[in-house]
């Protein structure tokens, strides 16, 4: 069977620690969507290490780890990462494997993403800038290079075709930039690339299946970035919900047993777009500061607001959510209280439910409040020693939204992870 762990809200959820966590249990973790824009943060042996495209689940011995056909992979950003990963002792060529299905992102990808992103003036989405959503979009287009399509000798004629048809759309927006030295480090890429187990995905996951092996599947982003479901247009390219797994993979539906969701005890946002529960004083600034709020992708400021459960509601429902994991739960340690949207005043009227967009609309959110814990709970390794403040949070989510939370994170080390 395979299990997912997934964000529920704009991404920067934990994901990475919580799948480090768990894939001791599992014999496969697999990331099935998203690209080099992910940012999954471990601590090995007390070393801070971002993984963009590798699943978290390399620094496991014995653990299988594939990049599945959903991601667009780029071979530059994979190439540095190995460099890092190899520097912590790991033989990364053992067991990491890559689906040749999956699409490469070129580095003309990338300056479409720069010129479209900058043609939009004041209307920008923030996107990475990482080629991601050109890449995508030449998947639909039916035009994008797989990482397959390395082993043919016609790779590098076919390249030059996709960067003509690539060339006259930036000359359509005037972008002058010479991208030469990217295509220097994209073909070096490309040869490293050729070295690693290249598979056919979908078969080499369904075998390992139905030997009874465990596969963990790894989501990146959020929920609320889904490119159906989130709030659009301000969204990844990918399907980040729990769906993307199946087209992501290759696997059936009825393989998929426990939904694991992981939401911040707050809230979160990079970037441009809708964001109803947004601290703009003197508290969000202080989430931000003891959280470390930066992005780590990108190092952008991240917005910081409390949490809210209207949102986590819908990622629930749409995800199929069996069980929930609350991470940096510690940041809130020192407020005197804190506040949860329980609903949404929406053009005056209250509402339940996300909005078709939230950007077109007056969102005012709706708060319950309680009284913080006041106590670092850092050191604590057992749920009945959590403070009563904090244990009353919990249990008027665990009503609100219907689904347990089963874990707290709190703290960013391997073992700081309180069971419910």
């Amino acid at each position: 069977m395979v299990d997912v762990i997934l964000g529920m809200q704009w991404g920067d959820e934990g994901k990475g620690k919580i799948v480090d966590y768990f894939a001791k249990n599992y014999d496969v973790i697999a990331r099935f969507q998203g690209g080099p824009n992910a940012g999954h943060t471990l601590y090995v042996d007390g070393k801070k290490i971002v993984l963009h495209q590798i699943p978290s689940g390399i620094f496991h011995a014995g653990k299988t780890n594939l990049i599945g056909n959903g991601v667009v992979l780029d071979a530059v950003t994979l190439k540095k990462e190995c460099a890092n990963v190899a520097a912590l002792g790991i033989d990364y060529k053992k067991n990491l494997f890559i689906s040749e299905r999956a699409h490469l992102i070129l580095p003309t990808h990338r300056a479409l993403d720069k010129a479209s992103e900058l043609s939009k003036g004041n209307e920008k989405i923030g996107s990475t800038l990482k080629g991601i959503g050109p890449a995508y979009m030449d998947k639909t287009g039916r035009n994008g290079l797989r990482v397959g399509n390395l082993l043919e000798k016609s790779f590098t004629t076919d390249y030059i075709k996709l960067r003509m048809k690539h060339q006259r759309l930036l000359d359509n927006f005037n972008f002058q930039e010479d991208i030469s030295l990217w295509e220097e480090e994209f073909f070096e890429a490309v040869e490293f690339l050729r070295e690693f187990k290249i598979v056919n995905g979908e078969y080499f996951i369904n075998e390992k299946i139905q030997k009874g092996q465990k596969i963990l599947a790894e989501g990146a982003q959020g929920s609320m970035l889904d490119v159906d479901f989130g709030t659009f247009p301000f969204v990844t390219s990918s399907n980040t919900i729990s769906a993307g797994v199946c087209t992501g993979l290759g696997i059936a539906p009825q393989k998929i047993n426990e939904v694991f969701g992981i939401s911040k005890a707050y809230c979160t946002r990079v970037g441009s777009g809708p964001f109803p529960t947004e601290l703009l004083d003197e508290t969000g600034e202080k989430i931000r500061t003891i959280g470390n709020e930066f992005g780590s992708t990108t190092g952008r400021p991240r917005r910081c607001g409390w949490i809210d459960l209207v949102a986590l509601q819908f990622a629930c429902m749409i995800n199929g959510v069996t069980q929930i994991i609350m991470t940096k739960a510690d940041i809130l340690d020192n407020l005197d209280e804190l506040k949860v949207c329980n609903s949404y005043l929406v053009n005056g009227e209250e509402k339940k439910y996300v909005p078709f967009q939230m950007q077109k609309v007056n969102i005012e959110p709706l708060y319950k409040t309680f009284t913080g814990w006041k106590k670092d709970i850092t050191q604590i390794k057992e749920f009945n020693a959590l403070p009563g403040e904090m244990k009353n949070y919990i249990s008027y989510l665990n009503d609100f939204l219907g689904v347990p939370v089963k874990y707290i994170s709190n703290g960013p080390g391997r073992d700081q992870l309180v069971v419910a």
